[in-house]
């Protein structure tokens, strides 16, 4: 999909067409996250550093379930 970029007040931008802002579950508001790779750059609806470091704690609650119970009292 070929985006054109076009001038948004005093800055630069591309609108997303909408329905690729439905095929990502965008609304206004939202935010999307832009991740340079080594073929150019992927858009992204998530963040997947923060997903990692989710993932990280879900492990270390799931090995450490017993102190989080006593700590919760």
């Amino acid at each position: 999909m070929e985006l054109k970029v076009t001038k948004i007040g005093n800055s630069l931008g591309v609108i997303l067409p909408r329905d690729l802002l439905i095929r990502m579950r965008l609304d206004k508001g939202d935010s999307v996250f832009i991740t340079e790779t080594p073929d150019g750059f992927k858009l992204s609806a998530y963040d997947e550093q923060f997903a990692g470091q989710m993932e990280t704690a879900r492990t270390l609650m799931r090995k450490r379930r017993n102190v989080l119970k006593e700590l919760a009292k």
